[in-house]
């Protein structure tokens, strides 16, 4: 039963630092990915001019990297947190190690004492010849073969436990250097932090002297916002109509050919008053559906979210207030919006403040692109996911920022875009 319990002992012990092992490596990832993030958006803040017009973006920027900054610190915390349990761990296994090894040493000192008061040969042979019978003697020279064999195997399980509690011994080493480089980079990231928040309130302070200017701005934004909004609420009215005149004329249609008899149509809405999707379009909104969280991010190049979906109160400078139907994303000069999945390009217009807009519909699914300086397509084509369609305006009165607003529609409602890409 000892030996059980070691084994399960053992068992656990090794299973509880792979476990953690695999913790510290997803850890280790994660922080990868929050360092990935506050390049991105140092680059990208050093592409954005202190203007006025832009000051706003900057702060939203620099409030952006400090919440990245504050995950990586966190991160950092339960890697080493984690090591310290893997830490215990190893030096519970070298413990275990360590005790195995002494029980073997004593007993393989005990076979070589009992051997050296019976070291001739002559002993041995006296011990086999002094049996009672013939198979008496073939036992006894059985048993002298094996005892030889198990004190070369317990001689060998001596080195073989010697060199697992040094190479435990040179694991723990390492796992602790780690650790210690890992306590020094939380250490750096702290005043990395320190410095980020300083220049935070330096640029807070700044716009709050700004403060009627960057209002008569966020009012001026939300007209160009109201207007966006109106055309793409009377394209969607006018796309729906067009789908229910489609389908009432293939319904009388039908009605004629089988003399007034009902008879289903291939286009049909989801919902009352939706739009009336034939059978591939139903497909493709399944689809897309389907590829929640899958979706690419509709820019190329390095970019980050400037302005959130839904209404948002900013925190530093509490009375600015936005309201943002899409999201808006901060990439490099020369970028191109990209389509997020399969679709059709239904309309091409242009909105103060938007440049030019491209709706794509996906079945009952639409996504907007807005601000662009080019369009490279046109109303009716079929596009391809990650196909470019047109190049986003850089605005070389605001240091050259380059922002994507883009927004997603199911029928007549707004979704967050956010959860649905990548």
């Amino acid at each position: 039963m000892r030996f059980v319990w070691l084994i399960i002992l053992l068992g656990w012990t090794c299973y509880a630092i792979g476990q953690n092992s695999a913790r510290v490596r997803e850890l280790e990832q994660q922080r990868k990915e929050a360092l990935a993030d506050i390049k991105r958006t140092s680059l990208l803040l050093d592409q954005t001019q202190k203007t006025t017009k832009d000051y706003l973006r900057r702060l939203n920027l620099l409030s952006q990297r400090i919440l990245s900054r504050k995950k990586v610190i966190s991160l950092l915390g339960q890697e080493i947190a984690a090591i310290d349990e893997q830490t215990e761990g190893m030096e519970k296994q070298i413990r275990r190690l360590e005790g195995e090894l002494k029980e073997k040493q004593q007993n393989y000192g005990k076979s070589v004492r009992s051997m050296y008061r019976r070291h001739s040969s002559q002993d041995k042979l006296l011990f086999i010849l002094s049996a009672d019978n013939f198979a008496q003697s073939l036992r006894r020279l059985r048993y002298l073969r094996e005892y030889a064999a198990w004190q070369k195997k317990l001689a060998a399980d001596i080195t073989d436990k010697q060199s697992e509690i040094t190479q435990k011994r040179n694991e723990l080493i390492q796992t602790r250097k780690e650790k210690l480089a890992l306590r020094s980079e939380q250490e750096q990231e702290q005043h990395k932090l320190q410095t980020e928040e300083a220049n935070q309130q330096k640029e807070v302070k700044e716009l709050n002297k700004k403060k009627s200017e960057l209002q008569a701005q966020l009012r001026k934004k939300r007209k160009q916002a109201q207007q966006l909004d109106r055309m793409i609420e009377q394209q969607i009215a006018k796309e729906i109509a067009e789908a229910e005149a489609k389908a009432r004329a293939e319904r009388e249609r039908l009605a004629k050919a089988n003399k007034g008899k009902a008879t289903d149509t291939e286009r049909k809405a989801d919902v009352k008053g939706g739009y009336a999707m034939t059978k591939v379009e139903r497909a493709l909104s399944a689809n897309f559906a389907g590829n929640r969280g899958r979706l690419p991010y509709p820019v190329t190049g390095p970019h980050t979210i400037v302005a959130s979906f839904g209404e948002q109160q900013h925190e530093e400078l509490k009375y600015v207030r936005t309201n943002n139907n899409g999201i808006d994303i901060l990439t490099s000069p020369g970028a191109d919006a990209r389509a997020v999945f399969n679709g059709e390009v239904t309309r091409i217009f242009v909105v103060p403040g938007f440049n030019n807009s491209v709706i794509v519909r996906h079945g009952n699914y639409l996504t907007v692109y807005s601000n662009l300086s080019q369009v490279y397509v046109k109303a009716g084509d079929k596009v391809s996911t990650r196909q470019a369609i047109g190049k986003i305006f850089s605005d070389a009165e605001d240091g050259n920022s380059t922002v994507l607003h883009f927004q997603l529609w199911k029928e007549k409602t707004k979704l967050n875009p956010e959860p649905w890409l990548e």
